[in-house]
C-alpha cells in the first residue's frame, strides 16, 4: 500500500477485471511491509491510515478484503476490518500470533515459511483449528534454495490440499530473490505467467499476485510485481487452462 489514490485506483481497476471471470476475488494490501531488507526500505502507511484506506476499498467496491498482522498489538484492530487476516511466512510458526488471529475467528490466510516443508505445515494447521477456527487458507510461496533464491516444489500443493483446506500460489514472491539486488529483493517478473499456469494445472485452488500500474516505480518488490494492465490478458489464459484440466 502506497498511498490512498494508488490503491483506489488498483482496487477499481482489479474490481472491474475480476467481475467478468467466476472468480471469487479478495483485495490484498499492506498497511505496513515490517520484513524489510534494509531499514531505509518504504513500509507503508501504518495500520491506523492503511486500514482506513482497507476500508475505504471494501465499502466502495464491494471487495472482501485481506491483509497482514505483524504484533499481538495488530489483531485486534485489523479484525475489525479485514475480511481475512494473513500471518505473514517469517511469522507462520509464532503461536502466540497464530492463535490471536485464529481467535478472531476471521479467514485465517498463513504463508508457509521459506524454511518450512509442506508437511510441516499441519502442525500450524492445527494450532488454527484449536481455537475452534476452520476457515483456512495455506499460501505456498517458494523454498529457500541456497543464497538468495526461491523455488516453487509443485508436489507442495497436493500434500498440503489433503489437509483438507484451500491452497493458494503466491506467484510473485515465489519469483523473489531475497535481497539479491543490494539493499532491496531482486527478482524476475518474466516467470509469472510460467509458474501462475502451472500451479493452475497443478491443480491449486487460488492465486496470489502483487500487482502494480507501473512496476519499474513500485516501492515495494519492484522486480517481481506484475503489471495490472496484463491480470486480464492472463487470466483468460488461466481460465483456459483450468477448462482443459476440467
Amino acid at each position: 500500500m502506497e498511498d490512498r489514490a494508488k490503491t483506489l485506483e488498483t482496487a477499481a481497476y482489479l474490481a472491474d477485471v475480476a467481475a467478468a471471470f467466476p472468480i471469487e476475488f479478495v483485495f490484498k494490501a499492506s498497511f505496513d511491509k515490517a520484513n524489510r531488507t534494509s531499514l531505509g526500505s518504504f513500509r507503508g502507511p501504518g495500520l491506523k491510515e492503511g486500514l482506513k484506506i482497507l476500508e475505504e476499498v471494501k465499502h466502495r467496491f464491494g471487495l472482501p478484503v485481506l491483509t497482514d498482522v505483524h504484533c499481538l498489538a495488530q489483531v485486534k484492530a485489523v479484525a475489525r476490518v479485514a475480511d481475512v487476516i494473513q500471518i505473514p511466512a517469517f511469522l507462520c510458526r509464532q503461536t502466540d500470533l497464530v492463535l490471536a488471529v485464529a481467535r478472531t475467528k476471521k479467514t485465517v490466510n498463513i504463508k508457509k515459511g521459506q524454511f518450512l516443508a509442506p508437511w510441516d505445515m499441519r502442525h500450524i494447521v492445527k494450532k488454527v483449528e484449536s481455537a475452534g477456527n476452520k476457515n483456512i487458507w495455506i499460501s505456498e510461496r517458494g523454498a529457500s534454495f541456497g543464497y538468495n533464491n526461491l523455488v516453487v516444489d509443485f508436489r507442495a500443493f497436493p500434500i498440503m490440499q489433503a489437509f483438507g483446506y484451500p491452497v493458494i500460489y503466491d506467484v510473485t514472491h515465489s519469483m523473489q530473490r531475497p535481497s539479491g539486488a543490494g539493499s532491496i529483493s531482486g527478482g524476475d517478473r518474466r516467470f509469472v505467467p510460467t509458474l501462475a499456469l502451472a500451479a493452475v494445472a497443478a491443480g491449486v485452488d487460488g492465486l496470489f499476485m502483487e500487482v502494480h500500474p507501473d512496476p519499474k516505480k513500485a516501492l515495494s518488490d519492484k522486480h517481481t510485481s506484475f503489471r495490472l494492465d496484463k491480470v486480464k490478458g492472463l487470466l483468460e489464459k488461466i481460465f483456459k487452462v483450468r477448462a482443459a484440466i476440467g
